[in-house]
Order: C-alpha cells, then sequence, then structure tokens
C-alpha cells in the first residue's frame, strides 16, 4: 500500500489596491476611564473602612 502524500495548500488573494496613506489611530479609551476611575473609589474607600476598622479592634 503506497500513502498517498497530498499536500493542501492555501491560495492567500493580496489585493494591490490603493491603501491609505496616513491612518490615524485613535483609541477610544472612555471605558477604561471609567474602569480606572471605578478601582481607584473602590481601593479608597477600602482604605478608608480598614482605617475606620482599626480603632475598632484597639
Amino acid at each position: 500500500m503506497a500513502k498517498n502524500n497530498k499536500s493542501r495548500s492555501t491560495k492567500v488573494k493580496v489585493s494591490m489596491t490603493s491603501t491609505p496613506k496616513s491612518v490615524e489611530f485613535n483609541p477610544d479609551y472612555t471605558h477604561i476611564k471609567k474602569d480606572l476611575t471605578r478601582i481607584g473609589t473602590l481601593a479608597g474607600a477600602f482604605i478608608v473602612l480598614m482605617v475606620v476598622l482599626s480603632f475598632f479592634v484597639k
């Protein structure tokens, strides 16, 4: 029995159309700013809570 070695090749079609010369990278970070604000607020609240609770531990 002979092995059938069939190589599979995929053809990639490359488009040679004109590409824009200047591409603006303008990311939107509003959701990240909201998350960082929330993290900062929670961290501050927990630090204040730990300080307040430290007075009751003594």
